[in-house]
């Protein structure tokens, strides 16, 4: 059979598929941890089985008060992310907009594109202490790079004969800025904060791992040093979940906000 290069799939099959990957990861998972302790491929030290993992839900559930660990990380998260995208998304419209702007941002956005994230954590703990500031700025200052260049080259890769109309139209520069570059624009920023919300998720584990009382990344550091291990895989899960979920609706906004960006799958 011929494959097509970059044939569209049916909902049904990619959704099948997707269920597939999983079930044959967890398979895999299995096989190397199947039986007792001393006869498995990997030991139970290293990689517990799933149905020890699932065996701990209830364990995770009530004594590590996951519920409250979830709220707090996904506020800490929607704040800092929040926060990047006020400040991102403002300075990445003039950035695109005014070439003159754009120099002056660059130096500051590759280096906040490039620093490498541990780094923060003793930068942020020196310049706001211990507590949820700290948290809530180290989610700023590791997304608003990404942000605002991802908003710049949005507006930048307008169509120069849009602008062009536009003032043939007889349209002022701000209106050109209001009707045309961001309305153009912003479908492809809303859809740079949707990969990027995904990285606020990688970096909550390392805001929480000092002095957090609360979090999905204070679960795991406690798991990490007294157990049960099987906590890690359960919020590693749930973060992936939750990252999806939002992700998913996010997605659906667009789809409504821009469906002339989206085809029927």
């Amino acid at each position: 059979m011929k494959i097509r290069l970059r044939r569209s799939l049916g909902r049904t099959r990619v959704v099948a598929l997707q269920a597939a990957t999983v079930v044959g990861f967890l398979v895999f998972w299995a096989f190397l941890t199947w039986g007792e302790p001393e006869s498995r491929i990997l030991s139970p030290l290293t990689v517990p089985n799933p149905g020890e993992v699932a065996g701990q839900v209830k364990s995770l559930w009530f004594d590590a008060a996951l519920t409250r660990s979830t709220a707090w990380s996904l506020w800490r998260i929607f704040l800092g992310f929040g926060l990047a995208a006020a400040v991102g998304i403002p300075l990445g419209i003039l950035a695109g907009c005014f070439r003159t702007v754009e120099s002056v941002l660059t130096p500051p956005t590759v280096f906040l594109r490039n620093v490498p994230i541990a780094a923060l954590i003793p930068l942020t703990l020196v310049w706001f202490g211990l507590g949820e500031t700290q948290k809530v700025f180290f989610i700023f200052i590791a997304c608003v790079g990404f942000v605002l260049f991802d908003t710049t080259r949005a507006v930048l890769d307008v169509d120069e004969r849009f602008v062009e109309t536009a003032y043939t139209l007889g349209a002022r520069e701000r209106d050109v800025i209001s009707k045309v570059l961001i309305p153009l624009a912003l479908p492809d920023v809303v859809n740079s904060l949707r990969l990027l919300f995904g990285l606020a998720f990688g970096y909550i584990v390392l805001a929480e791992l000092i002095d957090a009382k609360h979090g999905l990344g204070y679960i795991i550091q406690i798991a990490q040093r007294r157990g049960p291990r099987e906590h890690i895989y359960l919020v590693l899960a749930l973060i992936s979940l939750l990252a999806l979920g939002i992700d998913r609706a996010i997605f659906a906004i667009q789809k409504k906000l821009f469906p002339y960006r989206f085809v029927k799958e």
